[in-house]
């Protein structure tokens, strides 16, 4: 079975260890870099990074894009919501499904 684990932050992360999955709290780019390299080849099939750290790790996740596993998903911070993560949920749906979901017809 493979775990869900968070990384960013300590603040913007701390809650998420309530819900049984690993938080993983860094402070630098490099700190970041190295975790997420763990997670992806350990048995963690979801990680969770917030919006703020995964702006300075784009192209380490960038390697996992076309990979199935781990699935690599943007949340927002205690700083707030930049935007990213909604936009890359809404690329993969894209790709997944050939179209833009968000696109009205009117």
């Amino acid at each position: 079975m493979y775990k869900i684990a968070v990384i960013g932050d300590y603040d913007s992360i701390y809650g998420f260890a309530t819900l049984g999955l690993s938080i993983c709290p860094v402070k630098t780019r490099e700190e970041a870099a190295e975790k997420l390299r763990q997670l992806a080849t350990g048995k963690y099939g979801i990680i969770y990074i917030t919006e703020a750290v995964a702006a300075e790790l784009k192209d380490e996740i960038a390697e996992y894009q076309e990979k199935t596993l781990p699935a690599i998903i943007q949340i927002p911070g205690v700083s707030g919501n930049t935007g990213a993560g909604v936009e890359g949920v809404k690329l993969t749906v894209e790709q997944a499904v050939g179209a833009d979901i968000l696109f009205s017809q009117e």
